[in-house]
């Protein structure tokens, strides 16, 4: 049975989290409202839990319990559950876990109440059984099945040697690994947020390449440690888990959950599972629904420890988007948030050492109505963002028949905003409608004289297949140039192939460039190959000028390009293309490194994994200076 996602990868669940904090935190008795707009407001201390929160920097390489279910390279691989790719076998009467780990200590009678009420919710309300895109049979089949934690773990090189500009680096990539099997309705973006993180070998060992190391660690976020604690799911499946009346009665079983002082949503509702960033000597979990959690790599064995959810000395609040943007030329970093109260969308920005520029927040007011904005882009004088056609609609839940409260508005125009880079509020933003443009994904923008600029991004078709048929989604790449004086706009499609996930030289963002690599659809959310993309080529045809496909039952994910020097050099494509892939035949993961500069994109290097890599969201390559510039905490 071909894999049903009920969301457009990449975002619709973070709106639906949005929404699902907000609740959260009007229902808990510490939200205090402030501002003109009654924005709640939760004050807190930078990496400090909260009197309900565990000590999150604290947690210890010791506290990660063992696992009885191994592979073959000693990793627990959970889903041995469900045999070779067959749909795990979970019956509808009863929750199970992925972890032997039992409760900690036996549940109060108001958490066992809980518990036999979302048990009565998913059993005869809403069985998972009943929609096959949230049923966790099918969502967590084949590769999307959860693994347990790996420690830092020897995997040989096996092809080729590692180039000098990636020795002594790691790549680490995001993404969704539930904790515990769920209960009822399960989406693919509910999982916890799990880092795989490869540490490459520095040097030789002498007889050849030196092994790398892989570490699976998971984020040791606020809910995840909460869950931990409890020996099974507490919070709600936000995306899958609020649709129609079971949405309602599980919002009410979370109130509940809430006034008996079962969990803190001020202490922080998210996953973290979507991306990663590295700013001002300190790297980021990120997911749009929560504040950024700090991580740290061990620059000795690759381990990773979670050091804490960072307000910013108490100066960001709620959320950040998952993609925020480094200016290659400042080192600042842009972000947003957006969520379902106005205002809907706001803009802020921290400087090169990675404080945050307080008093410097530009609410998008003349943004009307709650959408999903997932991504942006960037130019040397102006931010860009896209108003598209998913919008939050909580009262769906209500209406007769009910339905989710994040779903598409086919009568609603797609619209461009353009916001100079240094805006001080929304009186300067320009809006331009760009009809059945949705953007999910920016590649890169830039500017072209004083008043032209140009976007490149997949629009993503079929936008009212996006939210439950995903294999149905096609994801055109599309150059588009606005034209600030006139307002003109033009669209010209770069590729017929299915193309998303993709990424630039980072030295170029905001700054006009030439290259990029994307994904695969095969159909989405599985990547079957790599395209690499020649803007130059751009209104002559198909732009596509290399290739690689991973071969049949093969599938990866998000590439990413790692340059061969250390800036912006006269060659855009002088470096390497590397990502996870999964052989879903023989259950082998590698770690595969390719050459960007080559037609065929040929592999130079390849890393057997010692286990079973989840495919997952977004990652980054850090160099191995900058894994030892890290801050300690």
């Amino acid at each position: 049975m071909p894999l049903e996602i009920p969301i457009l990868i990449g975002g619709a669940a973070n709106a639906m989290d949005a929404l699902f904090s907000t609740f959260l935190l009007s229902t808990s008795s510490t939200g205090l409202l402030s501002g003109r707009n009654k924005t709640l407001i939760y004050p807190m201390k930078p990496f400090a839990p909260t009197p309900a929160s565990p000590v999150i920097s604290d947690v210890e390489t010791k506290e990660k319990p063992e696992r009885s279910m191994r592979t073959k390279g000693g990793s627990a691989d959970r889903s041995s559950i469900q045999g070779s790719s067959s749909p795990m076998q979970m019956p509808q009467t009863k929750p199970q876990y992925l972890s032997p780990r039992t409760r900690s200590r036996e549940p109060s009678a108001a958490a066992a109440l809980c518990i036999a009420l979302d048990e009565l919710i998913n059993n005869f309300i809403d069985p998972p059984h009943l929609r096959s895109s949230v049923d966790p049979r099918h969502v967590l089949s084949n590769n999307w099945a959860p693994v347990n934690e790996l420690p830092p773990t020897p995997c040989p090189v096996i092809r080729g040697t590692i180039p000098a500009c990636l020795r002594g680096g790691a790549y680490i990539r995001n993404g969704p690994n539930p904790q515990y099997l769920p209960r009822g309705p399960h989406h693919l973006f509910d999982g916890d947020g799990m880092l795989n993180a490869l540490l490459l070998p520095r040097d030789g060992d002498g007889d050849g390449e030196a092994p790398a190391t892989l570490c699976s660690r998971y984020v040791r976020t606020y809910k995840y440690l909460l869950e931990r604690d409890a020996g099974g799911p507490v919070l709600p499946n936000v995306f899958s888990g609020f649709h129609g009346a079971a949405g309602i009665a599980r919002g009410a079983v979370a109130a509940a959950r809430i006034l008996t002082g079962q969990m803190n949503p001020a202490a922080g509702v998210g996953l973290a599972n979507t991306s990663l960033a590295f700013f001002g000597g300190r790297l980021y979990a990120l997911g749009e629904s929560d504040l950024p959690y700090a991580v740290r790599m061990s620059p000795e064995d690759g381990d990773i420890t979670t050091l804490g959810r960072c307000d910013f000395k108490g100066k960001l609040s709620m959320g950040m988007t998952a993609h925020p943007k480094k200016d290659p030329a400042t080192g600042e970093l842009f972000a947003f948030r957006y969520g379902p109260v106005p205002p809907f969308l706001t803009y802020f920005r921290f400087d090169a050492e990675g404080k945050y520029k307080t008093g410097e927040d530009v609410p998008i007011f003349s943004l009307a109505q709650p959408s999903m904005v997932h991504d942006f882009a960037i130019t040397e004088r102006f931010a860009i963002f896209p108003d598209i056609q998913i919008v939050m609609k909580p009262m769906d839940m209500v209406a007769p028949g009910g339905g989710s409260p994040v779903g598409s508005e086919r009568g609603k125009v797609p619209r461009l905003g353009i916001l100079p880079k240094y805006a001080r509020s929304d009186a300067e933003m320009r809006w331009f409608e760009v009809p059945g443009f949705n953007l999910m994904h920016a590649l890169n923008a830039w500017e072209e004289g004083e008043d032209t600029i140009v976007l490149v991004a997949p629009n993503v078709l079929s936008i009212e297949h996006a939210l439950g048929r995903m294999e149905l989604v096609h994801s055109s790449v599309e150059m588009v140039r606005i034209e600030l004086r006139s307002g003109a706009i033009s669209r010209t499609p770069l590729s017929a192939e299915n193309l998303d996930f993709g990424v630039i030289h980072p030295g170029y963002v905001g700054r006009k460039n030439r290259f990029a690599y994307l994904g695969v659809g095969d159909p989405l959310p599985k990547i079957s190959g790599v395209r690499k993309l020649d803007f130059s080529l751009c209104g002559r045809g198909d732009c596509v000028v290399a290739a690689r496909d991973f071969g049949p039952g093969c599938f990866g994910g998000e590439p990413f390009f790692v340059p061969a020097g250390p800036s912006r050099g006269e060659e855009e494509d002088d470096g390497y293309v590397v990502l996870y892939v999964h052989n879903e035949d023989n259950r082998e993961s590698k770690f595969i490194i390719m050459d960007a500069r080559s037609p065929q994109l040929d592999l130079v290097a390849e890393v057997i994994l010692p286990s079973r890599v989840p495919y997952g969201f977004h990652g980054l390559f850090l160099t191995q200076d900058e894994i030892r510039a890290q801050r300690p905490h």
